[in-house]
């Protein structure tokens, strides 16, 4: 027979989510690997908190919140909440019931800004690494680097002359060092210094000319977001106001292991993957590879990668290549050439799936923070295919 479309309010729920989500969803699987994860560091999170006062947002709701936001692109928090009304999934994710209340979107920004810390970032993912099932899939020996622009929230309208005293630059808008590489340090377009048509205040966008004014960051200075730089890594297209992410995967199963965030200039690549080899060991005496392109071809840093016990497997440049025969005559540099250029596959990931095409967020700290939960993120996207194999 026929049945009847009509809808009855019920005085009770019996759903349950468990049963809701099927037992082969790649969401159960990170899932765990999450919960083993933030119960590991609970000693972190009771540090964070007081004993009285109003109850937060649980840092681990929040954190899984943060991450199904991620994997699931969802592009504001805002819309993040909404879809946690009527989501199951996202609601089975975070832990929440079905009849457990969602928080208000800005409750949820000022919570996350006070747990995610980029140093947060780093213990969370640091965490997923090291669960007991994750971390035989890792490579202790051989690693990859590379960095990638992050545009940041922030027009070029924003980027204005600076008042006052001017202090010293990071470096990003001065003049190249003599062993930087010309995809670096682009060559600056003369330019005359004809005052710029300012816009009308009356106007919300009003349109602006920027031509023949000479822009810098020397000189100028974005006033939506200070920390970010005026850069491009190519001669070819246009500068941006950007930051750069850094990133240290190992070679085996192509995961992130450590990730950083800095403001754009021409030598921070190289400073930032010093710094990453070196967090991720610190004091090692084993021989390491660290593969890497031709950007990273300076006589400094593959000095100092060699007094650290690291052999530098970097690309060579056509010129003036600071990479001799002791390294290129190994099979191993063939074969870090080759691996390496799956770095490429998380910043991929990042800008199309994670957001990170432009962040959404302002200063060095929150857009570093977010950065490094997303390059967790992406290792929990690979998990269940690297655990199921």
């Amino acid at each position: 027979m026929r049945g009847t479309d009509e809808t009855s309010g019920s005085l009770f729920s019996y759903v349950d989510l468990e049963a809701r989500i099927p037992a082969r969803h790649p969401l159960r699987t990170i899932r765990q690997v999450v919960n083993d994860a933030l119960a590991g560091l609970d000693a972190e999170f009771a540090a964070l908190y007081t004993d009285f006062g109003r109850p937060s947002i649980p840092p681990e709701r929040l954190i899984r919140a943060s991450l199904i936001q991620i994997l699931f692109s969802v592009r504001s928090e805002r819309r993040l909440m909404e879809q946690m009304q009527y989501n199951l999934l996202f609601r089975w994710f975070v832990g929440l019931g079905v009849d457990d209340p969602v928080w208000v979107p800005t409750v949820f920004s000022k919570n996350r800004d006070r747990l995610l810390t980029t140093e947060m970032s780093r213990k969370v993912m640091a965490a997923i690494l090291a669960h007991r099932e994750v971390a035989p899939l890792l490579s202790d020996d051989h690693f990859s680097v590379d960095g990638t622009l992050i545009k940041a929230w922030a027009s070029m309208k924003s980027f204005q002359p600076k008042t006052g005293a001017t202090p010293p630059d990071d470096g990003s808008g001065g003049p190249p060092g003599p062993d930087s590489p010309a995809e670096d340090h682009p060559e600056p377009t003369p330019s005359e210094t004809a005052p710029m048509p300012r816009p009308d205040r009356q106007s919300r966008n009003a349109d602006v000319d920027f031509r023949g004014e000479k822009r810098s960051n020397t000189t100028h200075v974005s006033t939506t977001d200070p920390d970010a730089r005026l850069y491009k890594k190519s001669p070819g297209p246009g500068a941006m106001l950007c930051f750069i992410g850094h990133a240290l995967m190992e070679n085996r199963s192509g995961l992130i292991v450590q990730a950083d965030l800095t403001r754009a200039c021409g030598h921070a690549e190289r400073r930032a993957a010093l710094a990453m080899i070196h967090a991720h060991s610190p004091g090692s005496t084993r021989q390491l590879t660290l593969g890497a392109d031709r950007g990273y071809d300076s006589a400094d840093f593959v000095r100092d990668l060699r007094q650290a016990c690291v052999t530098p497997h970097v690309a060579q440049r056509s010129r003036h290549s600071a990479i001799d025969g002791r390294t290129t005559r190994h099979a191993g540099y063939a074969l870090s050439q080759k691996h390496r250029k799956r770095i490429e596959e998380p910043f991929g990931w990042g800008k199309t799936v994670g957001g990170l095409a432009q962040t959404v967020y302002r200063g060095i700290e929150r857009v570093g923070a977010r950065f490094v939960l997303t390059m967790a993120a992406r290792n929990l996207a690979r998990l269940p295919r690297l655990l199921g194999a």
